[in-house]
């Protein structure tokens, strides 16, 4: 089945022109808190794509039965309790990346993109619609937190997944000529490699805009 062009927008436009964190400038505090290594960070973008697209569809099928004036609450006791969810289908399945995430899988519930894409999308489109948006912002997120925790821990520590891929040989130590960067292993090189993502997305983009 074909998508229309507003569906592929829909989906494709937090991957790249309206990307949550290098557009709109949201979630960034977990960029900086869980990119030192590659796989919590690929299991807190999973986390977060699960929860903002079923929250999406579970808001945009309430959106006319829920008061106005309690709809801020309603969409945090919906995201709590996915978040309760995830976090202990982690515990159970993941257990030691559950405790590397330790209380950032919680704090997901106040993660801005959330909240942005329930008020600004799900409370005044289809429940199909706002599964794509979501499902996008959370696809958008989770690729910038992987390529900064790809560039962390490749550099940082010479491994990825915790797998060596700079070989042991190439260690000053073993003779070789290589040092890991212990800088990457700090969260202000999460905050500048972000910067830099951020910078090139824009310039990549400043004549299409």
């Amino acid at each position: 089945m074909a998508l229309s062009q507003k569906t592929k927008e829909t989906l494709l436009g937090p991957l790249n022109a309206n990307n949550p964190v290098v557009v709109q400038v949201l979630g960034i505090c977990s960029a900086l808190a869980v990119t030192v290594q590659l796989k919590p960070a690929l299991v807190m973008g999973v986390a977060v794509t699960i929860i903002v697209a079923m929250s999406n569809v579970i808001i945009s099928l309430l959106r006319n039965t829920i008061p106005m004036r309690i709809r801020i609450i309603v969409q945090l006791v919906v995201v709590a309790a996915l978040v309760t969810l995830v976090s202990e289908v982690l515990k159970a399945f993941a257990y030691d990346v559950a405790m590397q995430l330790s209380v950032y899988i919680g704090l997901i519930i106040t993660n801005c993109i959330l909240m942005g894409r329930l008020e600004a999308f799900a409370m005044t489109n289809k429940p199909w619609d706002s599964f794509l948006d979501g499902l996008g912002s959370g696809l958008g997120y989770a690729w910038i937190l992987i390529a900064v925790a790809f560039v962390r821990e490749l550099f940082g520590a010479g491994t990825l997944l915790g797998f060596r891929i700079i070989p042991e040989s190439w260690y000053v130590a073993n003779g070789g000529f290589y040092e890991n960067c212990g800088m990457m292993m700090m969260p202000a090189m999460a905050l500048i490699l972000v910067g830099c993502i951020i910078w090139a997305h824009r310039s990549l983009n400043k004549e299409e805009k």
